[in-house]
């Protein structure tokens, strides 16, 4: 599959003369000042990303885990999760990279075609989540490549795949374009209004951390891991694994996004729905299962590209 070709920014010609330490000196600056200028904008929400990260990075080889920790700006303190929302930060920042966190598929099919479907508004080609996966690989896949850090910003490579690879498994980040992916479908969560997008990307979490997991993020994650040991412990080789000798398959994780989209978050959500413990119930498995997915597949990238 062809990679799609993204938008970054140039080095400017005189920061060639800077020695490498000036210009890691200078990433780790400019990602914390975006981390702390843009705020969050909810895409799988703060500890949905922050669950994919944490199962990833437990899950890391020995070189992948050393290049992850090289690549990390010094504040994150070796802790991905911690800026696994960074691209969500940094959309009013990085005009061109908000196209890049879904796909918009025909409505009603409940299929995903690459060639058809990643696309930004203007119709240009590779410019959604799948086409950025292929994108910010391949620029890491240069890792140990002596010119790669003056042709690439391999920091935020990672920092955009680790997000991107928890984007494309939440369900309405691969849903229907009239709806825009259930941003425009009103619904009720309990008692308060929100859209359908927002209850997958964190009002599910959020209510299973209040109910079941004493508000706490690490409780949710645990049980996650728990799983992933032991009921899927038979899938896990199938969720690493790429058809081809592929490094990351984001068709495949968009094509089962489309699929539970519309097998559980389109159904029996429609305009004006108000959507309590039997939707709740039902949903939470299906959201700690694309979580699980989405991490160990992140890990699986990872270890592939590092070696």
């Amino acid at each position: 599959m062809k990679s799609a070709v993204l938008k970054r920014e140039k080095i400017p010609e005189e920061r060639t003369y800077l020695t490498m330490e000036h210009f890691r000196i200078h990433q780790i600056l400019t990602l914390v000042s975006l981390i702390l200028l843009f705020p969050v904008i909810h895409c799988w929400g703060t500890d949905g990303h922050l669950t994919v990260c944490r199962i990833a990075q437990s899950r890391l080889s020995e070189a992948a885990a050393d290049a992850v920790m090289k690549l990390l700006p010094e504040s994150a303190e070796n802790d991905l999760g911690s800026v696994c929302s960074w691209a969500d930060h940094v959309k009013f920042h990085y005009h061109w990279s908000s196209a890049l966190h879904f796909i918009d598929t025909p409505d009603n099919l409940c299929t995903y075609q690459y060639n058809r479907d990643c696309k930004d508004e203007d119709g240009v080609k590779g410019r959604c989540v799948a086409g950025a996966i292929n994108n910010y690989t391949t620029q890491l896949l240069n890792y140990n490549s002596a010119s790669s850090q003056a042709d690439y910003n391999l920091t935020e490579a990672l920092l955009f795949l680790s997000h991107f690879i928890g984007d494309i498994h939440q369900p309405l980040h691969v849903g229907f374009t009239s709806d825009r992916g259930g941003n425009t479908i009103d619904v009720h969560w309990y008692t308060r209004k929100q859209v359908l997008h927002h209850v997958w990307d964190s009002n599910i979490i959020e209510t299973a951390e209040e109910r079941i997991y004493n508000s706490n993020v690490d409780e949710f994650i645990d049980a996650i891991r728990h799983n992933i040991s032991t009921d899927w412990t038979d899938l896990v080789k199938k969720w690493e694994n790429c058809n081809g000798n592929k490094t990351t398959c984001p068709d495949v994780y968009a094509s089962e996004g489309i699929k539970a989209a519309c097998d559980w978050a389109y159904k029996g959500a429609s305009e004006g729905s108000v959507l309590e413990d039997e939707y709740f119930d039902s949903r939470l498995p299906i959201v700690k299962l694309r979580l699980a997915q989405g991490g160990v597949r992140l890990a699986a990238t990872l270890n592939r590209i590092f070696g």
